[in-house]
């Protein structure tokens, strides 16, 4: 039977392209509300986060005595890493190697954010470009999958080529522009997590025509073990602050001449193909709808103005078509072709091979060898 249809009364997640929301009698849905309990916990606008600041402030500096960096960040041209970027250049004084990853999607408008802000911050950018041939290869494997978040490829090459640079200029820490303040709702279906190498693998396997040994992958296990014996901790520090979308917009556009597109994520031409075309035609996800939903949890966006926005079309066809067009060119797929995939059913990615869940055994195992190790180095440090 065909499901009723339902929109969260609090904030606009609805049932349309998600199987794991849930609803109480109030019509209020799991998601907000896990929201708004964890809000304390990892959201600290207040004098606790200008307390976390100074620490991790204070700790980077003092153990980045000695070395040319003082941590290390991704930026994308986006609002989040632009706005983290400038402020701690500026206004906390880090010494910051930034890393951007150029998949050959950049946009004209986040080439000149980048420029701009690393000529005025200072900022020390190294450019990666991955393998095109191989990349691209690999991102058309994920569209004849037909799998929902066929941004994978980008998400792991991206922390990939990261903890790389970390390892290789020995930089410990890591400014991550992810935050609760427009992040905090992140609809679980149609998703999957970016560091399952199983997954990626079996993919490429079935629809790849090229060999990518050319490019960096991170799985869940390097993950763990660059963490535990590399001691490569991820900072969140705009969970630190008052962060407000338009603020940030507003005092980057002052100092930087940073303009904002259109939206989240959309600074990249591939991404936005993902977020507003594949998701949303393939899979009936509009991703607005998390977007405006986060900042209705954090009291930027009223649930109304949330309503009117999602009332306007996803995006403008004239526009997604040259930028689907300009896409599809790299990856060697017809227009044609591309959304005759685009109206078939899609397969979710369990479909294919996936890792098998950490245990608690083997997270258990994992903590304890974090734990000796440490043990051992600082009982070393010390003879």
């Amino acid at each position: 039977m065909k499901k009723k249809y339902r929109m969260c009364n609090r904030c606009v997640m609805d049932n349309t392209s998600d199987s794991t929301i849930t609803f109480n009698n109030e019509g209020i849905c799991n998601y907000c509300t896990k929201a708004l309990k964890d809000i304390n916990k990892r959201y600290f606008p207040n004098d606790v986060g200008k307390e976390k600041l100074l620490q991790m402030i204070s700790r980077l500096k003092r153990e980045g005595k000695g070395q040319k960096y003082d941590c290390l960040m991704g930026i994308s041209g986006g609002l989040d890493s632009s706005y983290l970027a400038y402020l701690g250049a500026i206004k906390w004084g880090l010494r910051i190697l930034g890393v951007h990853i150029d998949d050959g999607f950049d946009t004209e408008l986040a080439k000149k954010n980048i420029e701009n802000l690393c000529s005025k911050t200072g900022i020390k950018l190294l450019t990666i470009k991955p393998d095109p041939l191989q990349y691209n290869d690999l991102i058309r494997a994920y569209i004849l999958a037909e799998v929902p978040n066929i941004a994978i490829p980008q998400d792991n090459v991206l922390f990939a080529y990261l903890y790389n640079c970390a390892k290789n200029h020995k930089v410990k820490y890591f400014l991550s522009g992810s935050n609760f303040a427009l992040e905090s709702i992140l609809q679980v279906g149609n998703s999957h997590g970016a560091f399952d190498l199983t997954n990626l693998l079996d993919i490429h396997s079935k629809f790849g025509t090229k060999p990518i040994d050319k490019l960096n992958f991170l799985s869940n296990k390097n993950k763990r073990t660059n963490r535990y014996f590399y001691n490569i901790k991820t900072y969140q520090p705009l969970n630190y602050i008052d962060y407000n979308k338009q603020k940030a917009i507003d005092e980057l556009a002052t100092f930087s001449n940073f303009t904002y597109y259109e939206a989240k994520h959309l600074e990249n031409t591939l991404t936005k193909v993902i977020q507003l075309s594949w998701f949303y035609n393939k899979f009936n996800v509009d991703k607005r709808k998390s977007h405006f939903s986060s900042l209705i949890v954090t009291g930027q966006m009223n649930r109304e103005d949330a309503l009117t926005e999602l009332s306007k079309p996803v995006y403008d066809k004239g526009n997604m078509e040259e930028d689907e067009k300009f896409v599809l060119g790299k990856l060697g797929l017809s227009y044609d072709e591309f959304h005759s995939i685009l109206i078939r059913e899609g397969k979710q990615h369990n479909f294919y091979k996936t890792e098998p869940k950490q245990s608690y055994l083997s997270g258990l195992f994992w903590k304890i060898i974090h734990r000796l190790f440490f043990l051992v180095k600082n009982t070393n440090n010390k003879l």
